[in-house]
């Protein structure tokens, strides 16, 4: 099996459990990793997620840090999150104690 479907096999099962965080939650890069079996890959994760357009589209805007904080430059997270019902501690955080999905 080449590495290329090695690292397609990955991404889809990251993204399908990005597809079940409800809307109104949010998700960890480690919540994501745990759940699929690899805890200690959640950069990995974040990898994956960043390059998510190239496998179809799912709401990654629900998935922060593990302090909620969200992604770095990217503006509309915030304001999908806000309009999901999600709201925020700042103007960079998710408050994980109300909003964190409980798998």
């Amino acid at each position: 099996m080449s590495n290329k479907v090695l690292t397609d096999n990955l991404a889809y099962e990251v993204l399908s459990v990005v597809s079940e965080i409800p809307e109104g939650n949010v998700a960890t890069y480690g919540q994501i990793a745990r759940l699929i079996g690899r805890p200690r890959n959640s950069r990995l994760v974040g990898k994956i997620l960043s390059n998510a357009e190239y496998y179809g589209e799912y709401p990654c805007h629900r998935v922060v840090n593990h302090s909620g904080r969200l992604v770095p430059g990217w503006q509309e997270q915030g304001a999908l999150l806000l309009r999901e019902g999600v709201q925020l501690k700042d103007e960079y955080h998710v408050d994980l104690m109300q909003y964190q999905w409980d798998e």
